[in-house]
């Protein structure tokens, strides 16, 4: 304990400068996300086409966010899909990368409007075949968000599905 008190006043003026308080961080660029974290949140599809369940959680210490998802219907296979959300550091934005059980694939990226997540326009594609969507996640409370995701279907936007997501379980 002495010699800490001997070391102190050396290391303190060295120390000081480099430490900065909460108030003056920068936020997480995953903020708009990170309620998602760390829950598993379910929907179903409209026209009983299936039940939708999502499970968010943090990967490699909260550099990305992992999204594991599938779609279980009475009248086909489960569809299983994950998407990685990643920072772009050029870009300054969130992106995500979208791979399915189909073997399609999306690139895209997110942005915050307040309480709602939007995916602007991107192209997912999977045998050779491309589809424009786009889609909004907006939060309903704590628990829960809506989801509407619209294709583009030559030069206008038709609707596709959308389905109410609520916070099954917390992992």
């Amino acid at each position: 304990m002495r010699n800490l008190l001997l070391v102190l006043p050396l290391v303190l003026p060295l120390v000081l400068p480099l430490a900065v308080s909460a108030a003056e961080l920068p936020p997480s660029p995953f903020a708009p996300l990170a309620f998602l974290a760390g829950s598993c949140w379910q929907g179903t599809l409209p026209g009983g086409k299936g039940v939708d369940t999502h499970c968010f959680s943090w990967v490699y210490g909260g550099k990305f966010l992992r999204d594991r998802h599938t779609v279980h219907g009475s009248d086909h296979a489960d569809y299983v899909g994950e998407s990685v959300y990643f920072w772009d550091a050029a870009a300054q934005g969130l992106r995500y990368l979208y791979i399915e059980s189909a073997g399609g694939s999306s690139l895209g990226t997110v942005e915050a409007s307040g309480d709602t997540l939007v995916f602007p326009d991107t192209s997912y594609q999977e045998g050779g075949h491309t589809q424009v969507y786009r889609s909004r996640w907006q939060k309903s409370g704590i628990d829960a968000y809506d989801v509407i995701t619209e294709f583009k279907n030559k030069d206008e936007w038709v609707p596709g599905f959308s389905a109410h997501m609520h916070r099954i379980s917390r992992h």
